[in-house]
């Protein structure tokens, strides 16, 4: 039995069982571990090795909720709040509420299309933006697994589409692992091929938008941030210009240094000095900003844990030896059919990036291999991209852990009301996954 299958499907029927995923990649990585013949010790060294790979995306994670927590203090995301329940109005009728749900939500993909090439933050604004929103989305009845796809297809799509930002680091890495297999492309290639793949994500977000998660769905009003940390919702103009300020150095400071740490750490000591000036004037004790900074860090602590095991679940599959058995393997079953062995080739990516979490740690492991085997069997370069680009980012949306899917389970659920498998793996697997499948396999057909 090949372990990657069996490590990664563990992983997924703990994770819908509703095991905690941190201990469902644990047990998953120790179930491939034995099964590729390693002993118990040998794989639970091979998965403390890999827990330090994602160290640095955690402590990123956990400077960013203290930033989102710390900018609420100023009062600035009570203001947008304000401004969005003004725009949608408490007496409005039905369809209205519909037409805005849906202007929300193609608003809320289109900002996180930005954070993927435009301004290049990635998840860094999910903090800061949707947690404010949840008080409207409540107003609205909003079914935040609706949120969530439109979420994780702002985080998915554009870097596989445009060569901008994290795309274009996307598309260098494909088109290097391919020139280093074999197969000369050029970038300019890579939108062409992905084009269709993109256009199926895209038809998944608004079967989810439209169709899928339409109705009403109740929420509990809850507090986000915890009772014991006061929060300035005055909106005094000091406040919200000094969050904007914050938020802008964040940006600036992240694309210059191309260091999300960095970036945080801006933010966060820009809002320092705001609170100091505010405890000179006896408006603010330290106390109260050290609650305020821990409070934030632990609503992003589920996501750098989750990130932490990811690492060490991905460095067991790799040594296990059977991510290229897996694919080797499976070159005695296509006997000269394409149609076959395309789709195949797109089961296997999802496997693998499943487990590991990240279609960019999953591309090259595949193009050493796809490259030769699809040219052994007739494969144009554009439907080789096509191929290796779609298995690659298969899996990103639907795994547990992806920063795809942690993301925004980290901004819909700072009410606690917002369950990270069901309402946003399982989701966003559905309409985006089972897409990619479809018109990948159509685009390695006639490209």
């Amino acid at each position: 039995m090949n372990a990657v299958i069996v490590a990664v499907l563990i992983m997924i029927i703990l994770s819908l069982s509703r095991i905690h995923v941190v201990i469902s990649l644990l047990v998953g990585a120790i179930a491939g571990g034995l099964t590729a013949g390693m002993s118990l010790t040998q794989t639970l060294e091979v998965f403390g090795e890999g827990l330090g790979t994602n160290a640095q995306i955690a402590l990123s994670y956990g400077l960013l909720g203290a930033f989102a927590i710390a900018i609420t203090f100023t009062g600035l995301p009570d203001v947008i709040v304000k401004l969005a329940i003004k725009l949608v109005g408490k007496e409005s009728e039905e369809r209205r509420k519909s037409l805005t749900k849906v202007l929300i939500l193609f608003i809320v993909a289109l900002l996180a299309c930005f954070s993927q090439n435009l301004v290049p933050v990635h998840i860094a604004f999910i903090p800061l933006l949707i947690p404010p929103l949840l008080k409207v989305f409540n107003e609205l009845a909003m079914d935040r697994r609706a949120a969530a796809t439109a979420l994780t297809f702002g985080l998915k799509a554009p870097y596989i589409l445009i060569p901008a930002g994290y795309g274009f680091i996307f598309h260098e890495t494909i088109a290097e692992n391919m020139e280093a297999s074999g197969m000369q492309i050029s970038m300019a290639d890579i939108p062409q091929a992905m084009l269709l793949p993109v256009g199926g994500m895209v038809l998944g977000l608004i079967t989810a938008i439209l169709f899928s998660y339409k109705n009403a769905r109740s929420y509990a009003e809850k507090e986000i941030v915890q009772d014991n940390v006061r929060k300035d919702n005055s909106g005094s103009k000091a406040g919200i210009i000094v969050g904007l300020v914050s938020i802008a150095a964040v940006l600036i400071a992240q694309i210059n240094a191309d260091s999300m740490i960095f970036g945080v750490f801006t933010g966060l000591l820009i809002l320092n000095l705001y609170f100091a000036v505010l405890h000179i004037n006896k408006k603010f004790s330290l106390q109260e900003a050290d609650e305020l900074m821990t409070s934030g860090m632990k609503m992003l602590a589920f996501i750098g844990f989750v990130m932490i095991t990811a690492g060490g679940f991905a460095e067991v599959i790799r040594e296990t030896g059977h991510v290229d058995s897996l694919v080797a393997g499976a070159e005695g079953w296509f006997d000269g059919r394409m149609g076959l062995a395309a789709l195949a080739m797109l089961f296997i990516g999802l496997f693998i990036t499943m487990g590991i979490g990240s279609s960019f740690a999953t591309v090259p492991i595949l193009a050493a291999i796809f490259v030769p085997l699809a040219a052994s069997l007739g494969f144009s370069p554009l439907a080789t991209i096509a191929l290796i680009g779609t298995a690659g980012a298969l899996g990103d949306a639907g795994s547990p852990a992806s920063d795809s899917t942690l993301g925004p389970t980290a901004g819909l659920n700072a009410d606690g009301q917002h369950n990270h498998i069901w309402d946003t793996v399982v989701p966003t697997f559905i309409h985006f996954n089972i897409p990619l499948l479809i018109f990948g396999w159509i685009a390695a057909m006639i490209l």
